[in-house]
């Protein structure tokens, strides 16, 4: 969980919904098209929320949209609305969505249960799989000793990476309208509020992630002018981490790019009194040779 900065000013929340993506209206409504990875592409996939009015795929028409939420908070839900679950269900369904091709049992009790017996630890899981087959039949696989997430539930993790993966290879096309609309994606905290070692691994590879596909998000749109856009890039960035340089200068940039030398100069200024706050350090000198300052 991000931890308060003596000093800082981050004005920026995605949105006025207070960090939910559900209410995000580009997560609902703007698609993230012609995202890819390794040659395929992920078509049609929202940004966030469930939404039925995505074209089915592989003719199943009448398969209804499961979406399970890792970004900002824990949800799980389908057409029928959201799944309540109890936090050793979530646990399961979050530690399964990090391991995407699945893990053995005795490895998920061992990572979920670390404090009991092994017999425990599985009795514990067993307990899990039951009322998740109780109140989420759709949302688990298991296969022998191996458990894995159910085919057909999309994660806003998983499309969050991929729209990561496509910002940060240059050499690819990237739809910047997409980006825009993934934007919310790119600027929630992964599972907030949650301490376990397996979950803080992951959210700080996802943070790192995320940081500089946003930072490659501004680079694209400031070359095209679209500064508005460029600095609520840049500001989601800032916000993820206020003392983390590379996004101020590239705020900095785009006030320079749009002739504000003056917002420029105070964005300067805004983070040198932080870091010297916190730190007790000034701004490095590549940073001060964007204003030219002495």
């Amino acid at each position: 969980m991000q931890q308060p900065i003596a000093g800082s000013s981050i004005e920026y929340s995605p949105g006025a919904a207070g960090g939910d993506p559900e209410r995000w209206p580009d997560a609902h409504h703007g698609s993230v098209q012609q995202i890819t990875t390794g040659g395929s592409a992920v078509n049609n996939r929202r940004a966030g929320g469930l939404d039925d009015s995505a074209e089915p795929r592989d003719g199943a028409a009448s398969r209804p949209r499961r979406r399970l939420c890792l970004l900002a908070r824990f949800r799980l839900g389908d057409a029928d609305g959201q799944r309540q679950l109890c936090p050793a269900s979530q646990r399961l369904l979050a530690l399964l969505a990090f391991r995407p091709a699945g893990a053995e049992r005795d490895l998920v009790a061992g990572l979920l249960w670390p404090d009991v017996s092994e017999d425990c630890a599985h009795a514990c899981l067993r307990s899990a799989l039951h009322r998740l087959a109780q109140s989420a039949p759709f949302a688990v696989r298991a296969s022998g000793r191996d458990l894995s997430l159910a085919e057909g539930l999309e994660v806003d993790l998983h499309i969050g990476q991929l729209l990561a993966i496509r910002l940060l290879q240059p050499r690819l096309q990237t739809d910047l309208n997409a980006a825009v609309a993934g934007m919310p994606l790119l600027s929630a905290e992964l599972l907030p509020g949650w301490y376990e070692d397996w979950v803080q691994l992951e959210a700080e590879r996802w943070r790192q992630l995320r940081l500089h596909a946003l930072e490659a998000l501004v680079g694209a749109l400031r070359e095209r002018r679209r500064f508005g856009e460029a600095c609520l890039a840049a500001a989601a960035a800032i916000a993820a981490d206020p003392l983390r340089e590379s996004p101020r200068a590239a705020m900095i940039r785009i006030h320079l790019s749009e002739g504000n030398r003056s917002e420029a100069v105070r964005e300067f200024e805004r983070y040198g009194s932080l870091v010297r706050r916190n730190l007790g350090c000034e701004p490095t000198e590549q940073l001060r040779r964007l204003l030219s300052v002495s």
